[in-house]
């Protein structure tokens, strides 16, 4: 397990990079696995990254297990590396975008 202090940082970085609420994510993932024919029952719409962060969205800080921060890690690093500031995807760029929104964070929120 991770340090208090390692983990109070984590915790506020995912939260930070996570910019989407566990209802907005939800809706998301349900929306972004819909097709014309079907929709999957919602707990199991998405990928798995984003139903493991809709699942740390709504643990608390002391329930997190090795997993989740393991998941928060990589979704950290991944929205770091896709979302900088100076190169926040244009609405255009919608296929980058449902990348960042299934791991929870919307470039275009404010």
């Amino acid at each position: 397990m991770t340090d208090p202090l390692e983990l109070d940082a984590l915790w506020e970085d995912f939260h930070r990079a996570v910019n989407m609420t566990s209802q907005e994510l939800a809706a998301w993932l349900r929306v972004s696995d819909a097709s014309e024919e079907s929709e999957p029952l919602p707990e199991h719409a998405g990928t798995p990254t984003g139903q493991h962060v809709l699942a740390i969205l709504q643990k608390r800080r002391t329930d997190l297990t090795d997993d989740d921060i393991q998941v928060m890690y990589e979704v950290v690093d991944k929205v770091a590396e896709q979302a900088d500031v100076e190169n926040e995807p244009e609405a255009e760029d919608s296929s980058r975008r449902h990348q960042l929104m299934s791991l929870g964070h919307d470039p275009l929120k404010p």
